[in-house]
């Protein structure tokens, strides 16, 4: 079966920092682009980060740029999210996806292969 899988979510305080892991099962991830999306209840899902796996080119959104950090390990067939000094507005269900190399530079929230059933990130104090 052809699936991500996500990992990592919890509950943070302010301030804190979580990593988000995504595995693929039953497909090969490096020939893939790959990014992370969150949606917030009530709103849209938006595009968090997106990685090329042709030149290694990334996309960040305004709100989270300095803040986190994709990467992605082809050995382990995996790709992650690394979330720092978290804030009460990212607060969201957060999905990895597989995504067209042509649209990293964008990362919309429609520009999505394959996606993981999510995995829920609360800041809270």
């Amino acid at each position: 079966q052809v699936q991500l899988v996500e990992s990592g979510g919890g509950l943070v305080h302010p301030g804190g920092s979580l990593r988000l892991s995504c595995v693929a099962e039953g497909f090969t991830l490096d020939g893939y682009s790959v990014g992370w999306f969150r949606q917030a209840p009530g709103k849209e899902r938006e595009g968090v980060s997106c990685l090329s796996n042709r030149d290694g080119s990334t996309y960040y959104g305004d709100s989270v740029k300095g803040r986190f950090t994709i990467s992605r390990d082809n050995i382990k067939n995996e790709f992650y999210l690394e979330m720092n000094n978290l804030k009460p507005e990212d607060t969201a269900t957060y999905y990895c996806a597989t995504v067209p190399w042509s649209r990293v530079a964008y990362c919309g929230k429609n520009d999505i292969y394959t996606m993981g059933q999510g995995t829920r990130v609360t800041v809270s104090s």
